[in-house]
């Protein structure tokens, strides 16, 4: 049986995980927000999806994902950030699938997951300003 410590700790690095990666995400898509607002666009042009949609969407996808990403690092409003998080993968999963695009939706199912045990297993939230504003 695993301590409230280890459970402490493992539940920090699955949050700081998907923080980092998230974060990363935007962080290297928002230099570059014209050319894979592009390539959005390109992507989807042949869906249902109106373009419309898809090139706002684009421009904002890059902060949602950095805005996660550092809630998520730093452990702030993570029960909500968990849920925001999986919302934006289930948008993700519809575009996908509407491409065509299998894979990534296996990817994206996989982040679904780990939104799910995020989310389960709050109560191991002990490293976070969450627990700090809590006391």
């Amino acid at each position: 049986m695993k301590s409230t410590t280890s459970k402490n700790h493992a539940y920090f690095l699955l949050r700081l995980a998907m923080g980092i990666n998230l974060l990363a995400h935007g962080l290297v898509r928002i230099p570059k927000i014209k050319t894979f607002s592009n390539w959005m666009a390109n992507l989807y042009k042949e869906t249902i999806l109106p373009e419309i949609f898809i090139s706002p969407f684009a421009k904002i996808l890059p902060f949602v994902e950095l805005t996660i990403g550092v809630f998520l690092v730093f452990g702030l409003y993570t029960y909500r950030t968990c849920l925001t998080g999986g919302m934006l993968m289930i948008v993700l999963i519809f575009g996908s699938c509407l491409a065509e695009q299998w894979e990534w939706v296996g990817f994206q199912m996989i982040y679904v997951l780990f939104f799910y045990l995020l989310i389960d297993t709050t109560q191991n939230n002990h490293f976070s300003i969450d627990n700090l504003l809590q006391k």
